[in-house]
């Protein structure tokens, strides 16, 4: 099997209140069950993760436990990953981007207006921590929407029936 692309967002590692929010004791047992799952399904280092966002809130310690994750890592920022940590980040992902079309679909961190959307076969973005949308072509891959496994396209277009 070739290498394979998944998509995952709103890590939010070591951050206690989504942590609890999130139904866990505190951010050390997220932050485990997290990287548990993640290493469940991306086997390979040379598979490729789009992390749409929000890596941590607002901090960069929590950045190391990137390491811990197989595979290789590129990141759509996100509203909590502040410009002053991406020299930090970059010692740990291939590179960060705003918003990239992979395939037709707009990767991003928060949601696209749909007049954007007419433009891709979808948005596969995170930042909204359920699924509010109707429209089909909004893909949510919060981490707490995919159970931390990072999810492949295929996974995907069959989850939103497109």
């Amino acid at each position: 099997m070739g290498i394979q692309v998944r998509f995952i967002s709103d890590l939010h590692f070591q951050h206690k209140n989504m942590s609890t929010h999130r139904g866990f004791q505190d951010e050390f047992e997220w932050d485990e069950y997290l990287i548990k799952q993640w290493n469940s399904v991306v086997k390979s280092p040379k598979d490729l993760t789009y992390i749409l966002g929000d890596i941590t809130m607002e901090k960069s310690q929590g950045y190391f436990q990137l390491d811990r994750l197989m595979g290789r890592k590129i990141v759509v920022l996100g509203n909590h990953d502040m410009k002053q940590h991406v020299q930090e980040l970059l010692k740990y992902v291939e590179s960060v981007a705003g918003m990239i079309d992979y395939k037709g679909f707009a990767l991003t961190h928060c949601p696209i207006h749909p007049i954007e959307l007419e433009r891709y076969r979808g948005n596969i973005h995170g930042h909204i921590h359920e699924n509010v949308y109707e429209d089909k072509r909004y893909i949510n891959v919060c981490a707490e929407m995919i159970d931390c496994k990072p999810k492949t396209i295929d996974e995907l277009i069959i989850m939103n029936n497109l």
